[in-house]
């Protein structure tokens, strides 16, 4: 811990980056929190002639393919949107929609309250149990700061994925960021009944010998025990299909980056805390 500050240049080169991104570009929401049609045609002779014959609801491109096209629209019926294809019928007498979604604005606008609820609510739970069970708010404090951390990283990451990539998140995306908050905790909370432990066998040590002592005895466990989470969602990602796919690289971002700062994040915010309050 001699070199904390050298931490937190770490996480300041992977933090800004995200951070610019996040208030240049935004992230990419899917149609769950927007409101909106998503619809998949197949079979047809031209995918242009598709999306002019959608040109009236905004078509966006989604994705396609040699069979298959993926459109994202303003909020319409099936019987419209089949309807718009009957005209190329007489072209692609076989031209069908295989995949039709659609969410009102006002169930989108409710989604997005419920997220940021779900996310307020579980930020200030951990805040005050991990303050109770170690009878100080330094520790809440600082394990909720470290969980922010692993948080604005992973909104970055898919900020820059969704600019470059058009990567949207949905809500299995806000799964995987509260699932990143107890896994990043956890890792936390055994780093710091560590130092616990050892503050209360060893009254005169400092806090620095403390940490270090503490963080050098638990490293070796919470590193065996994320790799074999991370090797899993690898796999997971690799091979898995293309609807969990972002779900597991959000799952990867966060375990990596919840591994790192319960070790060079956590620990060092606790020293800094210490030693602003001896001053």
């Amino acid at each position: 811990m001699k070199h904390v500050w050298v931490y937190f240049l770490i996480s300041a080169l992977v933090i800004v980056p995200g951070i610019f991104s996040l208030v240049r570009f935004g992230l990419k929401p899917s149609i769950e929190f927007t409101g909106g049609t998503r619809l998949t045609v197949v079979d047809f002779s031209s995918s242009d002639m598709v999306t002019q014959s959608f040109q009236e609801y905004s078509p966006i491109l989604e994705d396609q393919d040699s069979i298959s096209i993926t459109l994202k629209l303003k909020n319409i019926s099936q019987e419209t949107a089949q309807a718009a294809l009957d005209p190329l019928k007489e072209d692609s007498p076989e031209i069908k929609i295989t995949s039709f979604e659609s969410i009102g604005p006002a169930l989108g606008q409710e989604t997005i309250k419920k997220t940021i609820s779900a996310l307020v609510i579980a930020s200030a739970m951990l805040l005050a149990y991990i303050s109770f069970v170690f009878k100080q708010l330094k520790y809440g404090v600082c394990a909720l700061l470290a969980t922010f951390h692993d948080t604005v990283v992973l909104l970055g990451s898919f900020s820059i994925i969704g600019h470059f990539y058009g990567v949207e998140i949905d809500l299995l995306f806000v799964t995987a960021v509260l699932t990143i908050l107890s896994f990043s905790v956890h890792d936390t909370i055994v780093v710091y009944d560590r130092i616990r432990e050892l503050s209360h066998k060893n009254k005169k040590t400092d806090s620095l010998s403390l940490i270090n002592q503490a963080v050098t005895e638990t490293m070796v466990r919470s590193l065996n025990n994320s790799l074999t989470i991370i090797f899993m969602l690898v796999a997971l990602f690799l091979i898995g299909g293309e609807t969990t796919r972002y779900f597991s690289l959000a799952l990867l971002i966060g375990t990596i980056t919840g591994t790192y700062s319960s070790t060079f994040t956590a620990a060092p915010l606790l020293l800094v805390w210490n030693k602003t309050f001896e001053k």
